[in-house]
């Protein structure tokens, strides 16, 4: 059965963006089975991106917030069975505020759905308050502790994710982190602790995703011209991963 969503009111002008696709997903872009936006755009260069055709606002689609709305509300009755919601991705969805937070607004008033925000944080200060009081949990990418790693692995420097961490603490939103474990890059005993350290101070995170760096984007790459910087680099061995999560574990942080 299909939810019925009210239109935009004619008095106010469509939030629109650029889009680059949508999809169902279970258990990796928040709790349950989520309706998931992915926007086009992103201001970091992640040398193992797997999505390398999101990284531009023109590799999407113009869109509006109300044609993704609607297509939420198609499988509306099926999310909420799962104890699911609707998450706004990307590329980085904060280079596209008005469209994020006007998603984030509709999907938890109109369609009544839990929402998410995925993001590396990096353009936190574009989250108003009223796009954070619309967001029940952030899904938060720390992809290094170690200042020069980080700026080596997405050509940006790492202080604004950790004031963005600082400021959702402050708030009280829920937030999970996540942390892509690549061999010989971000391993290190150091930098994984710094990480792990810095997550359980902030007091609101609530899961820590270790993520094992995986090459199933490399095609992406190839399709784009483009070579992948880590094609070289060995995915991290089961051992390896279960150790970095027992240092999460170990700062009483709940891992998967």
């Amino acid at each position: 059965m299909t939810d019925t969503v009210p239109s935009t009111p004619a008095s106010r002008p469509p939030v629109t963006g650029r889009l680059h696709s949508w999809d169902l997903s279970t258990g990796v872009d928040g709790p349950g089975t989520r309706f998931v936006a992915f926007l086009a755009g992103c201001p970091l260069r992640c040398r193992y991106c797997h999505n390398p055709d999101t990284r531009h606002l023109r590799d999407g689609r113009p869109g509006s917030a109300e044609e993704i709305v609607r297509e939420a509300a198609k499988c509306t009755a099926f999310i909420r069975a799962s104890g699911g919601g609707a998450t706004v991705s990307g590329g980085e969805p904060l280079l596209q505020p008005a469209l994020t937070a006007e998603l984030l607004h509709r999907f938890k008033h109109e369609l009544g759905l839990h929402t998410a925000l995925d993001t590396s944080g990096f353009l936190g200060a574009r989250a108003g308050d009223a796009l954070l009081a619309d967001t029940d949990l952030v899904l938060l990418d720390i992809k290094s502790w170690d200042r020069s790693l980080y700026r080596h692995l997405t050509g940006q420097d790492l202080a604004p994710t950790l004031a963005f961490a600082r400021r959702l603490a402050d708030l009280g939103t829920e937030v999970w982190v996540r942390f892509v474990l690549v061999p010989g890059l971000t391993d290190a005993a150091a930098n994984v602790e710094g990480v792990a350290s810095f997550a359980a101070s902030l007091g609101n995170v609530t899961r820590v995703d270790v993520l094992p760096f995986h090459k199933l984007g490399a095609a992406k790459w190839r399709a784009l011209g483009l070579d992948f910087p880590l094609a070289d680099t060995p995915v991290p061995t089961p051992d390896q991963t279960a150790a970095a999560r027992a240092v999460f574990a170990a700062h009483g942080l709940c891992t998967t």
